[in-house]
Formats: C-alpha cells, sequence, structure tokens
C-alpha cells in the first residue's frame, strides 16, 4: 500500500478514535452504578457493572490506539510499517473489542446492514442514556472498520500461508 493511503488511514484512524475517546470518556465520567440502576432495572446491578467495565476495556484501548497514531503522525519522517502495524492494532483491539466484547455484554446484530437499524444489542435491557451513548460511537466504529478491514484480511493471508 502507498504511503498516501496508510497515512490517510492512520489520520482517519487518530481523528476517528479521538472522538470515540471524547465520548465515551465523557459518557464514564458523568456516568454513576446508581444513576444508570434509578433509570434502569434495579435488578441489574451486576449486569451494568460488567457493561461499565467493558466500555472503560474499549476506552483503553482506544486511548492507547489513539497515541500510537498521533507519535508516528508527528515523527519526522513516515513510518509506513510503523503505521501499518498500529492501524492492524487498531483494528484487532479497539474494532474488535468494540463489536466483539471479551463479556458478552452487548453483540452485534450481522443482519442490521439489510435493515437500516443500529448494529450493536445488550444482551439485558439498558438505560436510554447507555443506548445513546453506544448509538453515537457505532458509526464512527462502522467507518474506521470499514476503512481498515484490509488489515483483518492481510493477517488472515499471512497466516494461511505460513502454515
Amino acid at each position: 500500500m502507498g504511503n498516501t493511503l496508510v497515512e490517510n488511514q492512520l489520520t482517519l484512524a487518530h481523528e476517528t478514535l479521538s472522538d470515540i475517546c471524547q465520548k465515551l470518556s465523557h459518557f464514564l465520567d458523568e456516568t454513576t452504578l446508581s444513576g444508570l440502576l434509578h433509570d434502569g432495572v434495579e435488578s441489574e446491578t451486576e449486569y451494568y457493572k460488567s457493561v461499565m467495565s467493558s466500555l472503560r476495556r474499549v476506552l483503553v484501548f482506544c486511548e492507547e490506539g489513539k497515541d500510537a497514531s498521533e507519535i508516528i503522525m508527528n515523527g519526522k519522517t513516515f513510518r509506513k510499517v510503523a503505521a501499518e502495524k498500529t492501524l492492524f492494532w487498531i483494528y484487532h483491539h479497539c474494532i474488535e473489542e468494540f463489536f466483539n466484547p471479551r463479556v458478552d455484554n452487548w453483540y452485534e446484530d450481522s443482519r442490521s446492514a439489510y435493515t437500516g437499524k443500529n448494529a450493536i444489542h445488550f444482551s439485558k435491557s439498558v438505560p436510554e442514556s447507555m443506548l445513546n451513548m453506544m448509538k453515537s460511537i457505532e458509526g464512527p466504529f462502522q467507518t474506521i472498520r470499514e476503512e481498515l478491514e484490509y488489515y483483518e484480511t492481510d493477517f488472515r493471508t499471512k497466516m494461511i500461508q505460513t502454515k
């Protein structure tokens, strides 16, 4: 891939992750467990704790990806190999963690592309504030996912070739 394409992908990923980090950080800073319980179902304490933990995990990965891309972008020369490794990391940590979280607090509805609805669905009922926040970051995640899918297929190709 050419330097310009990789550089543009890195810039897009950085800007998108910055936006996601801001929204997710604001939500996590302003939201309390007691607030979620007040707005949602009081018997879901453990589920809400688990969802918040998963969201913090996504935020940490996104901040790491944003910081790594910023370091490469601010370098004196553009290091294509480092940028590609960073984009690969962003795809496999940030995007995969959002769409396929380690703990199944939410899941991606693969039919959403056909229905025009949001792809992320929670396993249990959650307050409106959490639904709205997820909707606000799902679009940006979809954007960088589509842009960086090459790094998923490239990884699979390399794995097949090494066997």
